[in-house]
């Protein structure tokens, strides 16, 4: 008969005193900031390791973080400090093994990598040996803190879907133009909204604007000359850094500015899109108007080189890009003829008649410089004389002053609780120097969150006074000078400037059979006269390869006619 003899590997019982590393955590940051669950595990296993003789050598603490997986900073200082070569612990002590790891098959492999090392994991609470009975009864626990921990994951999206439900914010990461405001107050939880900061709210206004219609100096401004504009004028994020390309283009496509917030829109840890059912949206004010923002998507996906070429955009053509056909709605590029006596002639042409035939389009076609004065005596007729200037801005006024008084009201609140917590850090001081108190932990705490509030507030104001505001009105004599300026410009000047200037103020212009009609906005002219004209600066290349790995938004430019621009006959003149 042969004998199997299994080896079965003793692991020795703990003697003499054992060096500790100790490990505590709490899941929110709730829990950290009201610093109940800390200093209770804190103290649990000091006495723990008191009662044995063991000597503490290292604490790590992690507040607000979950243990269902191992992205923990201070959980991976730990580990790796415990792999030295110069074997620091012996042991590593958490309040129980739920705050060590909250998954099972996690909890199993980091206690066998720790074991590789010589380090053993204690749980004050559930101490177990390491014969296999013990050992499964550790995993029977790690089994049930896993269940745990997605019951109570799954509870707390419900609960977090019907808050979302009601409107309130359920603690996102807030876009730059907004604010929280407290709206009720239910038991102990209070009920927060998204609210308008108005003062980032007109950064966010300046962004769109100038990507749409530029800074008065030169046409609509480019993603990249858009960034380097607001970090060259001083302007931050709210966490007080300079702004990043994927930043301003993040802003320009988000549609919470629009009114639109999402929530549970993507998956948590893997940021997979969840279905559309289970997206909850709710309702915030709106910094941007639904047209504006449309026309954004709409410049964005035409300056996708992708979509459009480069040359549609930045090229020497005069309405490349503006010009469509009614018919077909395709666009009008260049064609050339050869007349008899070999004099050639440009035409803007419909493309899709050229390249389908009568087909695709029973086709479109006029002289290039008669459709290209047409636009611009009409633009200067109509929009470019001092009367008919002051007119279309008067609107604007009455817009500018309420948001004025919006900014004035946050710095006012802003100075109050900057004056307000320095009084507090005063009392506090005065108090601390005539030995009315001591300097405890708790004053120490209450010192540094009047700190945080004051420097908070102080940030707020620093980056009003950055962004400073246009002035309230524009001077007679400003409006004079910029349209005779622009009259000259629009009508004579470089076509890299003049295509500039049209492609800010002019979406499209559709040419008919016998009626031409330039489509576009007026509120763009108030950046375009703020700047005086006085720069004849071309426009900057706006589509970059590469643009972005997401899929581009869906055309939808809402737009309102101007006018329209009657030319006499029908075909070719």
């Amino acid at each position: 008969m042969t004998h199997h003899i299994r080896k079965v590997h003793l692991i020795p019982a703990i003697e003499g005193p054992q060096r500790v590393g100790c490990y505590l955590r709490v899941s929110t940051g709730r829990q950290a900031e009201s610093d109940l669950s800390i200093p209770d595990q804190r103290k649990q296993v000091l006495a723990f390791c008191a009662a044995k003789g063991w000597p503490v050598v290292g604490e790590y603490v992690e507040p607000g973080a979950s243990a269902t997986d191992d992205n923990r900073p201070a959980f991976q200082k730990m580990i790796e400090r415990a792999s030295d070569d110069d074997h620091p612990f012996d042991v590593i002590v958490v309040h129980s093994y739920s705050r060590f790891f909250r998954d099972s098959f996690g909890l199993e492999m980091y206690v066998r990598r720790l074991a590789k090392v010589g380090v053993r994991l204690i749980s004050i609470t559930q101490e177990l040996g390491d014969d296999p009975a013990q050992v499964m009864m550790r995993q029977v626990i790690a089994l049930f803190d896993e269940y745990q921990s997605k019951e109570n994951a799954k509870h707390v999206l419900r609960a977090m879907k019907e808050n979302a439900r009601q409107g309130f914010y359920n603690g996102a990461p807030l876009p730059l133009g907004y604010t929280i405001v407290e709206v009720e107050k239910r038991g102990a939880r209070i009920k927060k909204r998204l609210a308008v900061d108005p003062v980032e709210a007109e950064t966010v206004e300046l962004i769109f604007r100038l990507y749409r219609h530029g800074d008065g100096s030169s046409g609509p401004l480019g993603v990249k000359a858009l960034t380097c504009h607001l970090n060259e004028g001083g302007y931050r994020t709210r966490a007080g850094a300079r702004f990043g390309v994927a930043t301003v283009h993040g802003i320009l496509t988000n549609r919470v500015y629009i009114g639109e917030w999402v929530f549970n829109r993507r998956c948590s840890k893997t940021l997979a899109q969840k279905p559309k059912a289970e997206q909850i949206p709710i309702a915030v004010p709106a910094i941007i108007d639904l047209a504006e923002f449309e026309a954004v998507q709409a410049t964005l996906k035409a300056h996708n080189p992708r979509t459009t070429p480069a040359r549609v955009v930045t090229g020497p053509i005069l309405l490349t890009g503006l010009a469509t056909c009614t018919t077909c709605n395709g666009p009008m590029t260049l064609r050339t003829g050869t007349s008899k006596s070999g004099q050639v002639h440009k035409y803007y042409s419909c493309s899709t008649h050229g390249r389908q035939g009568k087909t695709g389009c029973t086709g479109r076609s006029i002289r290039m410089d008669t459709l290209d004065t047409l636009v611009t005596d009409h633009l200067v007729a109509e929009l470019l004389q001092p009367d008919r200037l002051r007119a279309t801005l008067s609107s604007l006024w009455s817009l500018r002053a309420e948001k004025s008084a919006q900014v004035d009201g946050r710095v006012a609140a802003l100075r109050s609780e900057v004056i307000g917590a320095e009084e507090k850090l005063k009392r506090l001081y005065r108090m601390v120097e005539e030995g009315v108190t001591d300097l405890d932990e708790i004053l120490k705490e209450r010192l540094a969150a009047l700190k945080e509030d004051r420097d908070r507030a102080k940030a707020a104001l620093d980056r009003i006074h950055v962004a400073e505001r246009p002035p309230v009105e524009i001077a007679p004599e400003l409006i004079e000078r910029f349209g005779r300026l622009m009259r000259e410009n629009v009508t004579t000047g470089e076509i890299p400037f003049r295509k500039a200037w049209l492609q800010a103020i002019v979406d499209r212009v559709e040419v008919g059979a016998d009626v031409i009609r330039i489509i576009g906005d007026k509120a763009s002219l108030e950046s375009v006269i703020s700047s005086g004209g006085s720069s004849s600066v071309p426009g900057v290349r706006s589509s970059v390869r590469k643009w972005r790995a997401q899929p581009a938004p869906q055309d939808h430019p809402l737009s309102r006619p101007r006018g329209d621009a009657r030319r006499p006959g029908r075909g070719r003149p």
